[in-house]
């Protein structure tokens, strides 16, 4: 029944999307036959893929702790979701973080269970063969493509908001306003993209962690100013607008197609249970205090981001706006690296791993995420749009099918499929 809701609360949200990716070849059994997942008489010149840890270096509990909680903040458009369908719907905001941990765990029970299972496509893999990782491979890649690219919106919007009559003038080409600010934050996002060691990057990571908790503390300094305050609301729920809350909710906690990614980077593995339960704690924790404050200052006037709510001339609105830049610049390359790592394994074995060919794919991708940002009218519909029908996809649905599937729970309800 809760599964049912979501999905239709989501799809009324929903536009038609289409995108196309490939993935390895799969022709594995079910995992209770113990085979291996790379069938044996694959050759260097078929199509393998695998949407995995790039690096193989190994990364410390603490390291890996805040790329989980970085990749999985987004605290931004949770005020307004909350106007949009009152007070009750504030529980779901909690629902929703358990649900997406319980779903997480079942992740990692999958990678547990087969030491050559490393990416979350490798789990479609193992339950439904061939279809199956092609299946999820493209839902996994089409997601975060679309999350890089609300990342880019996000920052030309918050840079378009200090900046408003800014231009940019290229010889007889003039930018204005957010669409120079986004090619402004991709080129700031570049040198990032280049990276490839999780172990550094979670010292990004931390920017981005950091960033969600000054903003929180700048929004209660702002309710507490002469000029904004609090002004309680009285809206208990809005029917009509639960469709979009449920989204929102949902786009705060849809990571879990890069969790196997930082899952196969970790030197303790057996300690992921840990990150998991932490990471997901910080952020229920952080987007319901953030839900609450902002909807306790502007109640039913607040915008799609609370930023924009934010008055400019305040010090400690700046703050937090500056402060927003840096959460969309440290998740974008965790966001693309799986993707990376997909239409690397796509080349040539001779071009694999080959630093150059890392650099030239991110960069590709952060070009065109530009673009559509450029193209794409705002963030909040976007994220709608991902929370309606990718999110749940990847971080409810599928893995509850394949844990069912790969540890024949069926079996033991007396049914095959």
């Amino acid at each position: 029944m809760c599964s049912s809701l979501f999905i239709y609360s989501h799809f009324l949200e929903a536009k038609k999307l289409s995108e196309i990716s490939l993935d390895r070849y799969f022709k594995t059994p079910c995992l209770s036959h113990q085979s291996n997942i790379f069938p044996s008489t694959t050759t260097n010149d078929q199509v393998r893929m695998s949407i995995s840890a790039p690096s193989k270096k190994e990364v410390s509990f603490l390291k890996t702790c805040i790329n989980g909680i970085n990749t999985i903040s987004g605290i931004l458009s949770v005020p307004y979701a909350l106007s949009s369908a009152g007070w009750l719907s504030l529980p779901l905001l909690i629902v929703i973080a358990v649900c997406a941990y319980f779903t997480c765990n079942l992740l990692r029970r999958c990678l547990d269970s087969d030491p050559k299972i490393s990416s979350y496509s490798d789990i479609a893999g193992r339950a439904f063969r061939r279809k199956g990782w092609i299946i999820a491979s493209i839902i996994i890649c089409l997601e975060l493509y679309l999350v890089a690219t609300g990342f880019l919106i996000l920052e030309g919007d918050n840079m378009n908001k200090l900046s408003p009559n800014f231009q940019l003038k290229l010889e007889l080409l003039k930018i204005e306003g957010r669409h120079a600010f986004v090619i402004i934050s991709g080129l700031i996002i570049l040198p990032s993209v280049w990276l490839n060691d999780l172990g550094v990057l979670s010292y990004i990571s931390a920017g981005g962690v950091l960033s969600s908790i000054v903003i929180v503390i700048c929004v209660l300094s702002v309710g507490f100013t002469r000029e904004v305050g609090f002004h309680p609301e009285e809206k208990v729920i809005s029917l009509r607008g639960m469709p979009l809350a449920l989204s929102s909710y949902t786009f705060c906690y849809g990571s879990h197609a890069v969790f196997p990614t930082i899952y196969s980077s970790m030197n303790k593995k057996g300690q992921f249970s840990k990150v998991l339960w932490l990471s997901f704690f910080v952020c229920a924790t952080i987007s319901f205090l953030m839900a609450v404050l902002g909807y306790l200052i502007y109640g039913h006037n607040i915008q799609p981001r609370i930023t924009l709510n934010l008055p400019a001339e305040k010090f400690a609105s700046k703050v937090a706006i500056y402060t927003t830049l840096v959460g969309p610049i440290a998740k974008y390359i965790l966001t693309i690296m799986p993707i990376a790592s997909a239409l690397e394994s796509l080349l040539p074995l001779r071009y694999r791993n080959w630093k150059l060919t890392r650099i030239m794919i991110n960069t590709a991708l952060l070009v065109s995420t530009v673009v559509l940002a450029i193209a794409f009218p705002s963030f909040q519909s976007l994220a709608s749009l991902i929370g309606a029908i990718m999110i749940v996809l990847v971080s409810f649905v599928i893995p509850c099918v394949c844990y069912v599937k790969i540890f024949e729970v069926y079996r033991s309800w007396g049914t095959e499929f």
